[in-house]
């Protein structure tokens, strides 16, 4: 899939502190939904969230979660917060990851981290990765609006996104081994 744009959801919060974030639950969709509509009038088809109390920390996009690929350092990078889903997904792709070489960080990560990473993904059951391709913060005007991109091209999936894609759909697919245990044969 081609990357996507995504914006820095301002003045709308996804989960609250000691909410139901963290619980796969229809109301957490909710809280989304007008935030989600703007962001696509703007022509942002992802929202990122902060986090609620501080407005400094990456949590999560607005149905997925965040991942950030530090090529150089070879990390796989993931919000670790009470109000985050803890997607089986993602578990399944920090799996992978750590299998591939790559060091796994479940940790807060703050925004001005954004700029280090190579990579960025959005992580989900219905998508698996989307890959992300930048990732804009709206100021009161041009000069205060912020654009992180991601990768040397952010119109093209990056090469580790790519290879944790591939192995992930893979394993689903029963195209290689599953020595995780993860398929159950449905008869």
């Amino acid at each position: 899939a081609k990357p996507v744009d995504g914006i820095i959801v301002k003045g709308y919060d996804r989960a609250a502190p000691q909410g139901v974030g963290h619980v796969k639950v229809a109301g957490n969709y909710a809280a989304d939904l007008l935030p989600n509509s703007l962001s696509k009038q703007q022509g942002f088809p992802i929202g990122l969230y902060l986090d609620a109390k501080t407005q400094t920390m990456v949590e999560e996009f607005s149905t997925s979660n965040f991942v950030g690929i530090n090529v150089e350092e070879n990390k796989f990078v993931t919000p670790k917060s009470g109000s985050v889903l803890p997607s089986i997904t993602n578990k399944s792709l920090m799996t992978i990851a750590k299998d591939e070489g790559l060091t796994v960080e479940a940790r807060e990560i703050p925004l001005e981290e954004l700029e280090t990473f190579d990579e960025v993904l959005a992580v989900g059951t219905a998508v698996v990765v989307t890959p992300v391709g930048s990732i804009t913060m709206l100021g009161k005007d041009e000069t205060n609006t912020k654009r992180y991109k991601f990768g040397e091209n952010s119109e093209e999936v990056g090469a580790v996104t790519q290879r944790l894609y591939d192995k992930v759909r893979a394993i689903q697919n029963g195209e290689v081994e599953d020595k995780y245990g993860w398929n159950f044969k449905v008869t």
